[in-house]
């Protein structure tokens, strides 16, 4: 563990500020890096003031200035080489992701993975930062619109990807010519503060500072002084839905724009005709995947009256058999929960699921072991049970039997988050029926895999209270720049539009 941190250049308390580089002294207390599967401390890092934020933004600000008139492929190139760093680091960044989230060790590689595909996805971005050419319906002119950078963006991330969602933002907005300033989660400092360094060691290499700023600070502080400032005309925010009403409010009232990434209640629907197997895999990793503490984990699984008694005891099974253990280990499975008061929360939500006439099939107990480990749980509910709306955000998932598609899907709809779903089916017709307009309201819809595990060439995200926002790839790239409408008069005379005289 320390030989990571070290390669990372981690200490054992670091500073928690950086504009570019460190920027030291006049913290505001510190906060611990616990690993969740001991809960023993990994490092310490020293928080940030709003002194410090104010010169974070700053810098970032001046940088803005310069980075904005750098050709898009030369800021692609600069790119290109962050991804290049990010390859020949992946293997202690993902362990680091391992041991500060308690992702098994497949997942911590694959979270770096995926900041690796935005940044090669953003390097081709930088050559195809298209407008669109009109025709103008007055002679000699010419329509056409453009996109220019928008400014600083401040990315506040969440702890279970505390390396990727900063990517998918952060490798857009810097081909866009944004610069960016980041506010991870107190829960995994550790990992922000070493994918920050290697990235600054290239935009360092190429002669820049102050593009990417880091501030690790409290939410009452830095957090409130983040979003109400106005140097930051895009907010984007990852995590509970109470967080971005909260953000969405505050910068709405200063006519800025929030992009934001929150809960999700995320259902599969099994059709009489699915291939069972594939329908069971597809669920596990769903649901039991980084210990159910993903936006898109599945949470409820709708399956055919038909087939329900045959998929449950299988589903029921497999959760027997997953590994639960140290997620650097070979072979587990389901690594701990962040932290204690998840372990509670798991708990309680359990507790109402049977006070709510909820049957516990398997799982829900404590491991008795060190760290935040708990058994995965199925619970045989009801779609009206209150608990059922609800983002848990552990590994439980709701089971229950419908007796059509139209009734599954609405039963899928009605909650109020509305991020992925998938269906199992063989049937082009349910298939179809479950992606027309229709079908899923989520922004994200599966047919044949499950809700998790999304590409970076798809734009990701959800509609209802998860937000709205989307992220990665197809066009989001639009989210962190402004349109801009040109035309252009080469003839000698004025006319107007809409054939309006206006003589003098």
């Amino acid at each position: 563990m320390r030989d990571v941190l070290a390669r990372l250049g981690l200490a054992e308390t670091n500073p928690g500020a950086y504009a570019g580089a460190a920027l030291e002294g006049g913290y505001a207390g510190r906060v611990e890096s616990l690993n969740p599967s001991d809960n023993a401390v990994l490092a310490a890092v020293e928080l940030a003031t709003v002194a410090q934020y104010d010169k974070v933004v700053s810098e970032a600000a001046r940088a803005y200035k310069e980075w904005r008139m750098l050709p898009a492929p030369k800021r692609g190139e600069i790119v290109r080489q962050m991804a290049e760093a990010l390859r020949e680091r992946k293997e202690d960044l993902g362990a680091l992701v391992s041991l500060e989230v308690g992702k098994i060790r497949a997942e911590g590689q694959g979270e770096v993975q995926e900041s690796i595909d935005i940044a090669d996805f953003a390097v081709g971005l930088s050559r195809q930062l298209y407008g669109l050419s009109m025709h103008s319906e007055r002679p000699r002119h010419r329509m056409y619109e453009q996109w220019h950078p928008l400014g600083v963006v401040g990315v506040i991330t969440a702890f279970n990807f505390p390396n990727a969602v900063w990517a998918w933002n952060a490798m857009l907005a810097a081909v866009c010519g944004d610069t960016v300033v980041w506010k991870p989660s107190l829960k995994a400092p550790l990992t922000a503060i070493a994918t920050h360094k290697v990235c600054e060691q290239v935009l360092a290499k190429n002669g820049w500072s102050g593009v990417f700023g880091l501030v690790i600070g409290g939410d009452k502080d830095v957090g409130e002084t983040m979003i109400h400032d106005t140097r930051l005309p895009l907010i984007s925010a990852t995590g509970s839905t109470r967080m971005g009403r909260r953000i969405g409010t505050v910068v709405a009232e200063r006519f800025g724009r929030s992009l934001l990434e929150l809960g999700g209640n995320n259902a599969i629907i099994v059709e009489k005709d699915a291939d069972l197997a594939l329908a069971l895999r597809g669920v596990l990793f769903g649901a039991v995947g980084t210990a159910g503490q993903r936006c898109t984990t599945t949470r409820r699984v709708l399956i055919h009256k038909d087939v329900y008694g045959e998929l449950v005891p299988k589903l029921v099974t497999a959760w027997k058999q997953c590994r639960i253990g140290d997620p650097l280990a070979e072979g587990t499975l389901v690594g701990p929960l962040i932290d204690a008061q998840a372990v509670e929360t798991f708990e309680h939500a359990l507790s109402a699921a049977v006070a709510q006439g909820g049957k516990i099939l398997v799982g829900g107990k404590r491991v008795d072991r060190p760290g935040n480990f708990v058994e995965p749980a199925i619970v045989e509910a009801r779609a009206d049970m209150a608990i059922c709306r609800e983002e848990t955000f552990a590994p439980i998932l709701y089971v229950m039997p419908y007796d059509t598609l139209e009734q599954a899907i609405d039963w899928q709809n009605d909650v109020p988050q509305g991020l992925s779903s998938s269906i199992f089916t063989d049937s082009f017709r349910s298939a179809e029926t479950f992606l027309s307009a229709s079908g899923s309201d989520c922004g994200i819809a599966n047919v044949n895999i499950g809700t998790s595990g999304a590409e970076i060439g798809g734009a990701f995200g959800g509609e209802k209270e998860t937000g709205g926002g989307r992220e990665s790839g197809s066009d989001a790239w639009k989210a962190y720049m402004r349109r801009q409408t040109n035309t252009l008069n080469w003839g000698r005379d004025l006319p107007l539009a809409q054939g309006i005289t206006f003589d003098v």
